[in-house]
């Protein structure tokens, strides 16, 4: 006995039309920032690639030095990895003369967790080992309850939890913005030990002012720009480069905790271009679609056992049976 493929187009096109329905459909409401939620603004302009932040990342995280050239004697990681969770990566074009510039320029970019607003990664986690604490929005990691699925990695936009693909015992590896040191009355190791200014840490809230009153400087002119932390009263004196109009991580993806400014366009930067609606949104939206109340499953089935019977009963009479 073979289903007609006309049948079973039929059946699937009943069950999108019953979906379809403004009865049917779920939309789950995109997720907000919570109000005390802390996170980093990184401001490309500012940072002079030393790696003060890289390092300060290895050491009050306790992770183990990567070798990549032959000598094997510094930590000279090249990506994000199972070892190093905070990277200093670098744009050039043509002869690279310019700082900040797109054209025969180059710039720095800090690559870690963006700790999303509405994370993938915790939307497509089945076991809870990824969550966005309530308090202050930080994207933890729970060794314990990790599977090792890697569904994270999939679901990620930004590409950032990796595997250690060579432990016996691996785990899924991120940046967790230091969550560890608050307690003790500390922020991001990164920041704090960062000498310009380049990263610094504070309440979301703040560090978008801060960013959006950056774009309002004029290139050229001074500025006391905060080190480590944006209530700061150290500072780094010096000229404002030329700014791109634009903050990231203010609307892509539904919104981040982790802000960059730059001169050079994010894109150049490794950075994706994302809808300001979160892909975890998105995606949920669709699942609870599909499957509130069972509706479609129940209703593909249903249709799906018509078609069988409808094609089993042609063929007894083909044959001359009666049902």
């Amino acid at each position: 006995m073979n289903i007609k493929r006309r049948d079973f187009l039929k059946v699937v096109a009943g069950s999108s039309l019953l979906l379809a329905s403004g009865d049917v459909a779920f939309a789950r409401t995109a997720k907000k920032l919570p109000p005390s939620a802390v996170g980093i603004l990184y401001d490309a302009t500012v940072c002079i690639g030393c790696k003060a932040c890289q390092n300060a990342c290895k050491q009050y995280n306790e992770m183990p030095a990567e070798h990549t050239a032959p000598e094997q004697i510094w930590d000279d990681p090249v990506d994000l990895s199972g070892k190093t969770l905070n990277i200093i990566k670098a744009y050039k074009n043509g002869t690279g003369a310019t700082k900040d510039a797109e054209i025969n320029g180059y710039s720095f970019v800090k690559r870690h967790c963006m700790h999303c607003i509405d994370p993938s990664c915790v939307s497509a986690c089945p076991v809870t080992a990824l969550d966005k604490k309530s308090d202050n929005g930080v994207v933890t990691y729970n060794k314990n309850a990790c599977i090792g699925c890697r569904y994270c990695q999939i679901a990620c936009p930004y590409n950032i939890p990796r595997f250690e693909w060579d432990d016996p015992f691996p785990q899924i590896r991120k940046c967790q913005l230091c969550d560890h040191r608050y307690k003790e009355g500390k922020f991001s190791a990164c920041c704090e030990f960062c000498p310009t200014g380049a990263s610094i840490f504070g309440k979301v809230i703040d560090l978008l002012a801060e960013a959006k009153k950056r774009l309002t400087l004029k290139p050229g002119d001074y500025y006391h720009y905060p080190v480590a932390h944006v209530t700061s009263r150290e500072t780094s004196y010096r000229p404002v480069s030329i700014y791109l109009n634009h903050v990231y991580g203010e609307k892509e993806g539904g919104g981040t905790q982790y802000l960059l400014l730059s001169g050079v366009p994010f894109a150049k930067l490794g950075l994706p271009v994302l809808s300001e609606d979160s892909a975890a949104n998105r995606s949920e939206t669709l699942q609870h679609t599909l499957y509130y109340g069972l509706i479609a499953p129940i209703t593909f089935l249903g249709g799906l056992m018509y078609a069988v019977y409808r094609n089993t009963r042609k063929e007894h009479e083909d044959k001359g049976d009666k049902l």
